[in-house]
């Protein structure tokens, strides 16, 4: 099993560039040992990032790139999708109430982040780094 191992992809501010990174992910988690299940897990919270990226965070500017970080270290895929946006506004999706917050909200929208938060061991909203703000999803092989 390999471990400590990342890759990065920087990829067009263009809906449907969200495929390369779900097929990044597949062979990467796949290489890794985890099962088939999980790995459609990871594919589409990694898409729902990466399109709310795309079109919230970076508001479909065609200038713009979307950063996938894949990190596998210690049993676990560490994954960061970064943007140029301010963040997701308040409340926050860690918010416990978020099905309650989601339900009040006009579909589809805030639908992305339910998945998400419903896919992923640990996930993190708005962490700031050098490049913008990023949504930080980790998965346990488990």
């Amino acid at each position: 099993m390999l471990d400590n191992h990342s890759v990065e992809l920087s990829l067009p501010n263009i809906i449907g560039y969200e495929r390369i990174a779900m097929g990044c992910i597949d062979s990467f988690a796949r290489n890794v040992g985890f099962r088939k299940e999980r790995v459609e897990d990871l594919k589409t919270a990694v898409a729902e990032a990466c399109i709310n990226a795309i079109q919230h965070g970076n508001k479909d500017q065609p200038g713009e790139r979307v950063v996938v970080n894949m990190t596998f270290t210690k049993g676990s895929f560490n994954i960061s999708v970064i943007d140029k946006g301010r963040g997701i506004p308040v409340p926050l999706p860690n918010d416990p109430n978020i099905e309650r917050i989601v339900a009040d909200l006009d579909p589809p929208t805030g639908f992305g982040l339910f998945l998400i938060r419903r896919l992923v061991d640990h996930v993190e909203f708005n962490e700031k780094t050098t490049r913008g703000h990023s949504v930080r999803m980790v998965f346990n092989v488990s």
